[in-house]
């Protein structure tokens, strides 16, 4: 979603009649044929569109922002849920509930204008859930905030951001799954899928290729088609094939020169001929720049009026339909398309209904995604876990005496108990900045009550290096907070930099612990002792951070991204549309195509500051016996993991591969990963199947997949740069139409 910037001349006199609630009582299931369940969605959708008028059709495709938006004297329907992000008027006569839709990456969302803010549990950002590597842990999460959408009278979540991580300055990376197709898509799609089993539909967003927020509106992204679906794409492909969204969000951007939600190739030849995906198309908010291109391309709903400059699916529609030039078959389309999901997952038959919320047990589940997602990236001389005996801790800067940090814009979940640190710039649009209160000073008190902890707001870096010089250890908590809208420096803001060098060199035994939403420089790592990424740790962030440093949780994620070692090694080192004026059309090529984060630095020969699947333990593991081989047409490996250490911990082996031969966008693939849960001296043995997808090069021009003949090697890491053991397999020549899928 976005901030209003302009507005259509006309309001909702320009559009159909909303509907009124829903009855409580359905008319007889004679009257009503389409409610018998017994039937597939497909029947019931056929059903339901022949007793449709054309009015009603209508008022399907279009929906309302659902929060008044004073600036512009826009007034959000009554019946829409207060400071919701959207709705779209029901069919009470046949039994259609309205569309009640919330903003969702991490939590049921308020709008930042809604004069009361909606209390509700947070999970960790999207880039803190992918660093669990744990597709079991993302489809619980999202269950929970599913519970509370539905619980809160919701029946859309706008979730599911599975754009790559192609510039790490992105404001909105911290919603998104990294910068590799498979393990974004597998926890991308996991989380849709927890969120979907509450009988609610959620989407998989921002389709596609909107990777910057900078002139997100009219930025033109260049790409080749085969680059695109080996990449972003596939990203999209492999969370669809996991979840089966009922729905599809398209985005902003152009992609060579067309705009997203008016895309043929996306919206229609990808998403429908080669995937075979049936749910409906709806556009972000302010997304939609034509009535004709956009219906006849794709598009099913347009979202969020008033953000476009007008209302392209309200009036304009109608007209064009009665016009014929758009079809009725294609209204037809659109709506069933929308009737079909709201089937599918369980809307029409579970209304929703407002209902308590177990705050408890969901803090419960934040808080263990937090402290997996986690990152421990450096640990000198194993100074964490922190000794149980320590005397003297020192706490600084971060707000860490009352809060964590949390990302900005339109996905911004409010906690119960309010802002904690309110009144930061900027308090509007894409602001407000909000900390939740989830102490980690507290937290860490509580865990070592006989120690002296002291805290030091960090605004003077002399005063904090005194205290550290007095203490037996520091812990600094930078943050870098970021937001839908706008793009952000890898530099930590106000003089944190300094900060850090001053406390290290006043106390050798320093720890950073980072909240942040992706990578950010680092030019003091080689003098803390350690450092700990955190991200935006959700609503329990502050317990989970002094557990993981205290060792009563283990560190166990493993990096989504590269954390480059400066902005030189970036594929566009300055970032495009610097010293544009706003409004100012841009193009962002991609010269790197398909060879995304890690791939980049490899055929670049580049060394990241820290790589990608990096990530530390207090425990130590042990990766051997790899073998390769085909199983019918497929490649299967096999190999041993065990914990070595002293402690209980979680290891995530990764398997890569690549050809000898070469021919790839980059030297070699993620191919597979497993989390495994070992106590210690336990060892278990992983066998896992590589997608024939990720072994093959995509061909626009014959649309198929093609796997060369040849050797390939099967690597075992701890890292795309920690590679432990290697072998060899001859893989036979594959090929594979564009729509091809794995067996469910």
């Amino acid at each position: 979603m976005k901030n209003v910037r302009g507005f259509a001349a006309l309001l909702l006199a320009s559009t159909v009649a909303l509907s009124g609630p829903v009855p409580t009582h359905a008319a007889p299931a004679a009257a009503m044929p389409w409610m018998n369940k017994a039937l597939s969605p497909d029947q019931r959708t056929a059903l339901l569109l022949k007793r449709m008028t054309r009015e009603e059709k209508l008022k399907l495709v279009f929906g309302y922002f659902g929060t008044d938006f004073e600036p512009k004297k826009y007034q959000a329907p009554k019946e829409a849920r207060p400071g919701s992000a959207g709705y779209v008027p029901g069919i009470p006569r046949l039994g259609i509930p309205p569309q009640w839709q919330t903003d969702a990456g991490i939590g049921v969302a308020t709008q930042g204008g809604a004069k009361t803010k909606l209390p509700r549990t947070a999970l960790p950002s999207g880039m803190a859930t992918t660093a669990t590597w744990n597709p079991e842990l993302a489809y619980q999460g999202g269950a929970m905030i599913g519970r509370e959408a539905r619980a809160s009278g919701f029946n859309v979540m706008l979730a599911g951001g599975v754009n790559l991580v192609r510039d790490p300055r992105n404001g909105r990376n911290f919603e998104y799954g990294g910068e590799d197709p498979l393990l974004a898509g597998t926890m991308v799609g996991a989380q849709i899928a927890g969120i979907e089993s509450n009988s609610i539909i959620s989407t998989v967003k921002h389709y596609a290729l909107n990777d910057l927020e900078t002139g997100r509106d009219y930025h033109d992204l260049r790409i080749s088609e085969d680059a695109a679906r080996m990449s972003d794409l596939l990203a999209f492909q492999f969370a669809i094939e996991r979840s089966d969204p009922g729905s599809v969000m398209c985005a902003y951007n152009r992609i060579n020169g067309i705009y997203a939600c008016e895309h043929p190739w996306l919206l229609t030849d990808v998403l429908r001929r080669d995937w075979g995906w049936k749910g409906y198309v709806m556009s972000d908010w302010g997304a939609v720049h034509s009535t004709e291109q956009a219906a006849n391309s794709g598009l099913d709903q347009d979202s969020g009026f008033p953000f476009d400059k007008a209302p392209y699916f309200g009036a304009p529609l109608k007209k064009a339909v009665a016009g014929g030039r758009v079809s009725e078959r294609r209204l037809d389309e659109m709506a069933g398309r929308i009737i079909r999901s709201m089937f599918a997952k369980g809307v029409i038959d579970n209304p929703v209904k407002t209902g308590p919320i177990p705050y408890a047990a969901h803090a419960a589940i934040t808080r263990a995604d937090a402290e997996q997602g986690a990152v421990l990236l450096k640990n000198r001389n194993r100074i964490l876990p922190l000794r149980p005996d320590i005397k003297r801790i020192a706490v600084i800067g971060g707000y860490a005496d009352r809060a964590v940090l949390s990302g900005g814009g339109s996905s911004q979940t409010y906690p119960v108990g309010g802002n904690a640190v309110p009144g930061l710039e900027p308090k509007t649009w894409p602001g407000p900045v909000v900390y939740y209160p989830s102490s980690p000073l507290r937290a860490i008190q509580a865990l070592a009550p006989q120690a002296q902890v002291t805290y030091s707001d960090g605004r003077d870096p002399a005063a904090a290096a005194r205290l550290a010089a007095q203490s037996d250890i520091a812990l600094v908590f930078l943050t870098q907070w970021t937001s839908e809208s706008i793009d952000t420096s890898l530099v930590l803001p106000d003089n944190q930099d300094a900060l850090v060098e001053a406390v290290a060199a006043a106390n050798r035994n320093t720890v950073a612990v980072l909240e942040t939403g992706g990578p950010v420089l680092m030019p003091w790592v080689d003098r803390v002792a350690g450092v700990l990424e955190i991200w935006f740790p959700g609503t329990a962030g502050g317990e989970a951070a002094a557990n993981l440093l205290f060792g009563r949780a283990n560190p166990s994620g493993r990096l989504p991204v590269t954390f480059p070692a400066d902005e030189s090694q970036l594929p566009r080192p300055v970032r495009p549309g610097t010293g544009l004026a706003n409004g100012q059309m841009f193009t962002i090529d991609h010269p790197e195509g398909a060879a995304v984060g890690y791939k980049w630095y490899d055929a670049k020969d580049l060394k990241p500051l820290f790589p990608f699947g990096h990530g530390l333990s207090y425990t130590d593991f042990d990766h051997s016996a790899l073998s390769a081989g085909m199983t019918g047409e497929d490649l299967t490996v096999r190999f041993r993991v065990k914990n070595d250490g002293r402690v209980r911990g979680m290891d995530v082996p990764q398997i890569y591969v690549s050809p000898v031969a070469g021919g790839w966008e980059a030297p070699k693939r993620l191919a597979a990963f497993r989390k495994v849960d070992l106590a210690p001296g336990a060892d278990t043995f992983v066998t896992v199947q590589v997608d024939p997808r990720l072994l093959a090069v995509y061909e626009t021009a014959n649309r198929r997949w093609r796997i060369a003949g040849g050797q390939y090697r099967v690597m075992l890491g701890a890292s795309s740069r920690n590679i432990k053991e290697t072998v060899t397999v001859a893989i036979p020549e594959r090929v594979l139409p564009a729509n091809w899928r794995p067996a469910s």
